[in-house]
């Protein structure tokens, strides 16, 4: 067993809270067939990261890429089929003091309601989302700003993430880090304090702190 504490949580969404997963390769093969690009090798690219910044990068010619992010954005919003909780987050979620945790996730407010409705999940009033921020992830500015709203140092908290630009985002604003092992991880785990899902978590509740044990998985050799 290994032992994680923090004062506050800081939980990104798609794969680490919800598994998007089918939703998100429907969405993002249209856009890719749209466009005439390669689907296999555009997906591990799009996760973790603000649709926005994704066709940026891409750099489609003729492409606006804030139009193009707001028809994906649609296309996701209303497209939630599949969508459910990564197993054991609604209980684990439940346990927490609600001034203790919040959600840090790339998507947009809408987006981020209906992926965690559709999964029977809340959104807490302090999280932070996408659009609210200069620079997406794997800039560390959406784990400062949810360090901040929750009234915590974000070296007092842990991030729980699954993305490769999430992982980096998180270790850059100096938070400690939980890898949630989903269907939708492309993030190298080696090395890392890897779990499947919350399940694989023991959580213990105290006045000013958060607790965790976790049994280290196959894919993980030593926590982070």
């Amino acid at each position: 067993m290994i032992a994680k504490s923090a004062a506050g949580f800081l939980f990104d969404m798609d794969g680490t809270l919800v598994d998007s997963s089918r939703a998100m390769r429907r969405i993002w093969s249209r856009f890719a067939l749209r466009h005439g690009l390669d689907f296999d090798a555009l997906l591990p690219t799009v996760h973790g990261v603000r649709a926005v910044d994704t066709v940026r990068r891409l750099a489609v010619p003729g492409l606006d890429p804030e139009a193009e992010a707001a028809v994906i954005e649609r296309e996701e919003i209303a497209d939630v089929e599949g969508v459910v909780a990564i197993p054991g987050a609604a209980a684990f979620l439940a346990a927490l003091p609600a001034q203790r945790w919040t959600v840090v996730t790339s998507a947009s407010r809408a987006l981020a309601q209906a992926r965690l409705g559709a999964a029977g999940l809340p959104l807490p009033d302090t999280s932070v989302t996408g659009e609210e921020v200069l620079r997406g992830k794997p800039a560390p500015d959406c784990f400062l700003l949810g360090a901040k709203r929750l009234g915590f140092e974000p070296a007092e908290c842990v991030a729980f993430e699954d993305s490769a630009a999430g992982i980096q985002a998180a270790a850059a604003a100096g938070a400690d880090l939980v890898v949630i092992a989903s269907a939708q991880s492309h993030a190298s785990l080696d090395g890392r304090f890897v779990v499947s899902d919350y399940e694989q978590l023991e959580l213990t509740v105290t006045r000013d702190r958060l607790r965790l044990r976790a049994r280290i998985s196959a894919r993980s050799a030593t926590p982070v």
